[in-house]
């Protein structure tokens, strides 16, 4: 049986957020079952709950009211009503709904936290949950309305409403009522019983839904960032040396470290770049009393040279931010709490998303600052005053006398498109958790804002997918135009998988298309060919030598001028 198709257990503590973004993107078929122990432990919570209540405790959100409200106390045969209404009165959403694979996210996040068995809820809830994902029943979910406190309470109870075959659902993408859905896919609608739709509301996995898909996709895009970099490295031939490891070993960071061996990795072997073009050993003294022009610069631009300093911030910031959305996924984050290994009831705040509306928040800032660092080396790659005897906006080489040669752009207006981008990217970036508002009557008075900080890191990820897109189709144009044959064997590799989808430019055309095909490849993690090593975190990349031969759209200078390092 492939892996995909291997069912995994939930409730046990083990649930990653690659698997859970895998599924969420289709790019598995992952099936999700309870764990029997975490079964037994549902159990337990729910028998424990139900005997409180018998019993006439006072329970927050069980024989209470909620919020501000909870000082009033109902009596015990209105508990299943209270859980009802929470069906109808936070269903007050606004904005576009949630994207499928979000809301695909959100629903495995908000069954593995149930199913830690301290909710109180029932299996039977859970599974009709988890019967839901495997059907792909998605409740339709406005993205805006929560400020992550007392968990995701409006998204969230979009959820609920589904559960109890209220409101609207897409079934496989198509759009219909969901007590329909639920009953011809052979599911009974659920009837909450004390404490159950708090439980589904009251949780963080709105925000960690975002998050979990945020975090594969940014990991996706930090190796994406350094094969970028290379490409441009080899279509300036700029010099590697910025990336020898004696210099990371006196600053090491980690993920400095790893993305500076990442890009050596991409850039050995012959190729166009070159080593340090002024070694100290063997060179002439600098001697006389006259100002020399070296007749190229000594050193590369930032963009270039400080490239595992900015990629290598986001590779850190990747490990502590999946150690902490990892916590959070495996979690009780919700309140009440009924604890069956001491039989007691907590009220506490694990709804609170601190953790991810910090890490989102973090995550964006790194992730900007990856767009703005490949928009200046594609401001590098289009200029012809810095691009080294590449063509203006990389347009194809055109002859002297040629009618046209005045009417072609190229990447012109994709770097202006791309600056764009990067500026929404890096606008978008600005913290969110700094703006907590005081909420219902001051009970909420200190909240997490996560639901934005989360949105908002998903969609800098996305505007920085196609900035990165579009700088790989100019970087790609620029080896077309230097010949494939003579890069560096990654930068070939590369060029060659972006050429099956897209073909060079030769002559002006729509590329809205191409950097969309660009950026599903990026998802799909086609370009991430580099692998560590085991047990390090240095890359490699297969030997492709054999592809030397391999046959280009000849792009190439019929003028020399055109083919020197400017």
């Amino acid at each position: 049986m492939e892996p995909s198709r291997v069912p995994l257990a939930l409730g046990g503590g083990t649930l990653e957020p690659a698997e859970v973004a895998r599924f969420a993107e289709r790019l598995s078929e992952r099936r999700f079952v309870l764990d029997e122990r975490a079964a037994r432990r549902i159990d337990a919570s729910a028998a424990l709950l139900g005997r409180l209540v018998d019993e006439g405790r006072p329970l927050y959100g069980v024989t209470t009211g909620f919020g501000d409200s909870a000082r009033r106390v109902i009596p015990k045969d209105q508990a299943e009503a209270l859980q009802r209404a929470v069906l109808s009165f936070h269903l007050v959403g606004v904005g576009p709904p949630a994207p499928a694979e979000v809301v695909r996210a959100a629903m495995v996040i908000r069954a593995n936290c149930l199913a830690q068995g301290s909710s109180g809820v029932r299996r039977s809830l859970i599974e009709l949950l988890l019967a839901c994902v495997a059907e792909d029943l998605l409740p339709i979910v406005p993205q805006r309305g929560s400020v992550g406190a007392s968990g995701d309470l409006t998204p969230l109870s979009y959820l609920a409403a589904m559960l109890a075959g209220r409101g609207e659902v897409t079934v496989r993408g198509q759009r219909g009522p969901a007590d329909d859905a639920l009953r011809e896919h052979g599911l009974r609608p659920w009837e909450p019983r004390p404490k159950e739709a708090l439980a589904i509301v009251n949780g963080t996995s709105f925000s960690s839904a975002y998050a979990v898909i945020a975090l594969e996709r940014a990991a996706r895009l930090s190796v994406v960032a350094e094969l970028c970099t290379a490409v441009a490295c080899e279509a300036l031939r700029a010099d590697r040396g910025p990336y020898d490891p004696v210099i990371h070993e006196h600053k090491p960071h980690p993920g400095q470290q790893a993305s500076a061996a990442g890009l050596t990795a991409l850039l050995a072997g012959p190729g166009l770049t070159r080593d340090h073009p002024f070694p100290l050993a063997g060179e002439p003294r600098v001697t006389g009393d006259r100002v020399r022009d070296l007749g190229s610069p000594i050193q590369e631009p930032y963009s270039l040279r400080c490239a595992p300093q900015v990629i290598g911030v986001l590779r850190d910031t990747l490990t502590w931010v999946r150690r902490w959305i990892s916590v959070e996924i495996n979690s009780v984050d919700d309140n009440p709490l009924a604890d069956p290994d001491t039989e007691a009831v907590y009220s506490g705040g694990n709804f609170y998303a601190g953790h991810i509306g910090q890490a989102m928040d973090a995550l964006k800032i790194a992730v900007a600052n990856i767009g703005d660092l490949l928009d200046r080396q594609l401001q590098l790659l289009v200029d012809e005053k810095y691009n080294r005897g590449l063509t203006p906006n990389l347009h194809p080489h055109h002859e002297g006398d040629d009618p046209g040669a005045g009417v072609r752009f190229g990447f012109k207006a994709a770097q202006i498109t791309c600056s764009a981008l990067t500026a929404e990217a890096l606008r978008s970036a600005a913290p969110a958790t700094v703006f907590s508002r005081s909420t219902e009557c001051h009970n909420q008075d200190k909240v997490s804002m996560a639901p934005i900080a989360a949105r908002d890191a998903y969609a800098v990820v996305d505007l920085v997918e196609h900035v990165a897109a579009t700088q790989l189709l100019a970087g790609c144009q620029a080896i077309d135009l230097r010949g494939p044959d003579r890069a560096a064997n990654a930068v070939r590799r590369a060029h060659r998988v972006v050429r099956a989808r897209v073909p060079a430019l030769s002559d002006d055309r729509r590329m809205d298309t191409d950097i969309a095909a660009v950026v599903g490849l990026l998802r799909t993690g086609a370009l991430d060919f580099t692998r560590p090593f085991p047990d390090t975190g240095f890359l490699r990349t297969d030997n492709d030598d054999a592809d030397r031969t391999t046959s280009w759209p000849d792009l190439r200078s019929r003028n020399s001028h055109h083919d020197h390092e400017g």
